[in-house]
């Protein structure tokens, strides 16, 4: 690809690096990413995937801006209250990368549009906010061949984690490796029921970037198989090895899920 004067110029640091290059940041142009949410991960995702010039970035989300999403949702500000987080989203990325297209799905995501909505993408993010939809994002990449980049925040923690785990007996684990089935509704709180320290949520957004990135470059060591937990008020990280459980519904020797039916 022959970049343009104004992409160099962009993109300069990126192609300084020699695991980057002029080589790696084509594949950034011309990757896709879908990013599950506008929220509080998936604004440092999105700004940092379309700083990179990741070309094309989808982001599903049906929800609204309301004014306590702005201590942390940093796609989003004072005038864009009461929109689509989704259209906010396009707006505030055509601001920062013209060279990045942004698909926007003011939508739930479901059993039903799963499918085919992560058919059209290289790459799953997801920066959602509840366990019905982090389930429901794991089998759906699963099914569709593709690697997730998940991450989850409450209160003062953090975690990331990749998964690649592509067909039943697989060596790397999937998300129900960690955890086999959504928790009964009320066990966990929510951010929204537990608060969260807003500056994390960059924190935790960024590493997922970056780990969406190394994906598409095809460099470092890839998370997968491994968990990244960050104490920010111990300011500590540890990285826990995560192994295939061959007892997983998902991705076990004898599966029992074995497509999206069990998903609303």
């Amino acid at each position: 690809m022959e970049f343009s004067e104004s992409q160099v110029q962009r993109y300069a640091r990126h192609i300084l690096l020699k695991e980057v290059g002029g080589t790696g940041q084509t594949k950034l142009l011309d990757a896709k990413v879908l990013m599950i949410g506008a929220g509080g991960l998936g604004s440092p995702v999105a700004m940092y995937l379309a700083a990179a010039g990741v070309g094309t970035i989808g982001i599903i989300d049906d929800d609204a801006v309301d004014l306590s999403n702005l201590q942390r949702q940093i796609l989003h500000d004072t005038a864009s209250v009461g929109q689509p987080k989704v259209a906010s989203a396009q707006k505030t990325i055509a601001r920062l990368n013209p060279d990045v297209n942004v698909t926007a799905h003011h939508e739930r995501l479901t059993a039903k549009n799963a499918p085919a909505l992560f058919a059209d993408y290289d790459i799953i993010a997801d920066g959602s906010d509840n366990f019905p939809t982090r389930f429901l994002v794991n089998d759906a990449s699963f099914f569709a061949k593709r690697p997730l980049v998940s991450a989850a925040i409450l209160r003062f923690d953090g975690q990331v984690a990749t998964f690649k785990a592509f067909e039943a007996g697989d060596d790397r684990p999937c998300y129900r490796c960690l955890f086999r089935e959504p928790p009964p509704a009320g066990l966990i709180p929510t951010c929204s029921e537990a608060g969260v320290l807003g500056a994390l949520c960059g924190v935790i957004g960024s590493l997922q970037a970056t780990e969406v990135l190394k994906e598409i470059l095809g460099i470092g060591e890839s998370l997968s198989g491994s968990l990244l937990i960050c104490d920010a008020l111990g300011t500590t990280f540890r990285k826990v090895k995560l192994n295939r459980d061959p007892e997983c519904p998902l991705c076990g020797v004898d599966p029992s899920v074995k497509d999206l039916s069990g998903h609303v």
